[in-house]
C-alpha cells in the first residue's frame, strides 16, 4: 500500500482488508484518509510549530490570568490613585480624577491582552486539531489491528458490525 496516495494499487485481496474496505459503504480500495500527521507526540509535533511570538503571547497570557496579574494591578491601581488625589502632595498629582490617563492605559492593556488571549486560543485550537489526528491514525490503526485479527479468528464481520451498530444506537438514545 502507498502511504502517500491512501489507496492501494492492486486489488485488495486480504479478506480483512476487504471489510476495512467496505465499512464506508463503497469498495474504493480506499482504506484511510490522505494526509494525516506521521507523530507520536501531539506535544512535540505543536512544539515545534511555534514561533517566537506565540511563546511570547502564552507567556503574557499565563501571567495575566494569575493572581500575580491581580496584585500588581491593585497596587498600582492603589498607588496611582493615591498620588492623584493628592495623598502624597498636590505637586504629584499627574492625572486628576476622573482619572483619564489611567482609563486609556486600561483600555489599551484590555486591547492587548485580549489580543493574546485569541493567539492563545488559536494556537490551542490548532493542538487540538493535531490531536484529533493522531488521535484518528490511532483508532484507524486499532481498528485495522481489530479487523485482522478477527478475520485471523474466524470471526463474522458482518455480526460484529450489527453488534456496534446496534451498541452506538443504543448509546446514542441515553445520550441525547
Amino acid at each position: 500500500m502507498s502511504t502517500q496516495e491512501g489507496t492501494q494499487s492492486s486489488p485488495l485481496t486480504c479478506p480483512a482488508c476487504r471489510v476495512i474496505d467496505l465499512a464506508d459503504g463503497t469498495e474504493d480500495g480506499k482504506l484511510y484518509k490522505v494526509g494525516h500527521y506521521h507523530a507520536k507526540n501531539e506535544r512535540r509535533l505543536v512544539r515545534a510549530l511555534l514561533k517566537a511570538q506565540d511563546r511570547a503571547a502564552d507567556r503574557v497570557t499565563n501571567f495575566a490570568g494569575s493572581l500575580n496579574f491581580v496584585y500588581l494591578h491593585s497596587v498600582w491601581f492603589g498607588i496611582w490613585i493615591l498620588i492623584n488625589v493628592g495623598m502624597i502632595g498636590v505637586s504629584a498629582e499627574f492625572d486628576k480624577f476622573p482619572f483619564g490617563l489611567l482609563t486609556m492605559i486600561v483600555s489599551l492593556e484590555a486591547i492587548f491582552l485580549s489580543t493574546f488571549v485569541m493567539v492563545s486560543q488559536n494556537r490551542q485550537a490548532a493542538r487540538a486539531d493535531v490531536r484529533s489526528e493522531l488521535d484518528f491514525e490511532n483508532n484507524l490503526r486499532s481498528e485495522i489491528w481489530s479487523v485482522h485479527i478477527g478475520t485471523a479468528l474466524g470471526i463474522d464481520a458482518e455480526h460484529v458490525e450489527h453488534v456496534v451498530a446496534e451498541a452506538l444506537r443504543g448509546a446514542r438514545s441515553e445520550g441525547g
